[in-house]
């Protein structure tokens, strides 16, 4: 199977990506010459990686009959100071809320995202050091 994207330039540093039939407008800063209509490239790539996982421990959890209030994941990534500036360490952080939540299941599947299922995950362990913590907070 084959994904493809087809990215378009809108001016200055602003440009149109078509993902699945989905617009998403990227954009750089103003100081190096974008308009900041749009989150930069970089970013995008932890939002790849949050939503992968995020889709994989809710998926888990209704399996296992767990809900949760809320729930979302937080990274906190480190960029590199020498060019080409990229991550070289992730932490992710899977925040959920409610009462009563098993913390053995939340683990369980959580590290089944990591391990087994979330694909961006495999692939950016390649590259870089990725962490991760389970934080619950009782309403």
């Amino acid at each position: 199977m084959k994904h493809s994207v087809d990215t378009n330039w809108l001016g200055n540093m602003k440009f149109n990506s078509l993902v699945n039939g989905h617009n998403i407008v990227i954009d750089a800063l103003p100081e190096v010459g974008g308009e900041d209509s749009g989150p930069r490239p970089k970013e995008l790539m932890l939002t790849a990686l949050a939503g992968c996982t995020a889709m994989d421990v809710i998926s888990i959890l209704k399996k296992m009959k767990v809900t949760p209030d809320s729930f979302q994941v937080k990274i906190e990534a480190n960029l590199t100071e020498e060019h080409p500036k990229h991550y070289d360490k992730l932490h992710l952080i899977y925040e959920f809320k409610g009462n009563d939540l098993p913390l053995d299941k939340l683990e369980k599947a959580v590290n089944l995202s990591q391990e087994k299922y979330c694909g961006v995950s495999f692939m950016y362990k390649k590259i870089m050091e990725l962490s991760h913590e389970i934080v619950v907070i009782n309403n």
